[in-house]
């Protein structure tokens, strides 16, 4: 078995807590025909806390699937916080914010439909701004959605980024690569030596990169 797979199969069963609403969220992705791609348990798990840690109240969530991460992010915040999340698909973002909905926060997410770099070009023309951010969409946009990020943050925002270990492929030898292998590698290294960012790795789920913008 592939070392990052034990290792968060080790992870999720060892701090297994049922969820029945992610867990109905989860089927609710498969049932409508989207991709099994949400966040896993304890990516989702560490969204949620560095909400509450970091104490962020206006969240901007860059992919949106059918509103997995989204519940994570709000639980983070609570009724004091909202989110922005932008998703491509109209049916993604129904379906997500119909999960949120039933999680409670409904009322504490707008989704802005459409190319996303374009909708992050609207937000900075509007000198929007916001302290925590979650990226979790096409892989190949990634440097560009984190220069956006980083335009849109407060000082000393959190910027989070998913499946930046591409299934383990970018660091262990021999894993068979995946299309974004390349770009990942790329990424991070761009991330860990961003001028603007303060930077680390945590190999939970695919990988999250957890950056704060220097003030």
């Amino acid at each position: 078995m592939n070392p990052m797979k034990a290792i968060n199969e080790y992870i999720d069963t060892t701090f297994d807590n049922e969820d029945g609403l992610l867990e109905e969220v989860v089927l609710s992705i498969k049932e409508n025909g989207m991709p099994s791609i949400s966040v896993s348990p304890s990516s989702g798990k560490l969204l949620t806390m560095l909400v509450t840690i970091s104490g962020a109240k206006n969240v901007l969530e860059i992919g949106a699937l059918g509103g997995y991460s989204g519940i994570c992010l709000a639980r983070g915040f609570g009724k004091e916080g909202n989110l922005t999340s932008l998703e491509l698909e109209e049916e993604y973002a129904s379906l997500a914010h119909s999960n949120l909905s039933k999680a409670g926060f409904g009322d504490k997410v707008t989704y802005l439909t459409g190319e996303a770099l374009d909708n992050l070009e609207k937000l900075v023309s509007e000198n929007k701004k916001y302290d925590f951010f979650f990226i979790d969409a096409d892989k190949g946009n990634y440097e560009n959605y984190l220069n956006y990020c980083i335009q849109l943050a407060e000082p000393g925002a959190l910027i989070i980024s998913d499946n930046v270990l591409a299934g383990g492929s970018v660091a262990i030898e021999g894993a068979e690569p995946r299309k974004h292998t390349e770009i990942m590698k790329k990424f991070n290294k761009t991330v860990a030596n961003h001028p603007k960012l303060q930077s680390i790795l945590i190999p939970i789920g695919d990988g999250l990169n957890v950056s704060r913008v220097v003030e």
